[in-house]
């Protein structure tokens, strides 16, 4: 049974905070994020350093080199 009523402002808030919170902690760790960025659709790599790329998946790649770099791209394209 589907529910869009189901969460509430609060809870959207807090998982929000949480989500900003973890990436936070995982770039302060120096650990890069990888995620697709809902507003363009791209596969993206965020670096610690604030640098941020286009990549592309490769299937079936190692676990070294799953992913190539596409492009770098301003913060405001990400």
């Amino acid at each position: 049974m589907a529910n869009a009523d189901m969460f509430d402002e609060t809870f959207d808030l807090t998982v929000k905070a949480a989500v900003a919170q973890a990436r936070k902690e995982t770039l302060a760790a120096g650990v890069p994020l990888f995620y697709r960025d809902s507003a363009s659709g791209r596969d993206v790599m965020e670096r610690p350093d604030g640098r941020i790329f286009e990549i592309r998946f490769i299937p079936g790649g190692s676990r070294d080199h799953h992913y190539e770099v596409l492009r770098e791209l301003g913060r405001s394209a990400a």
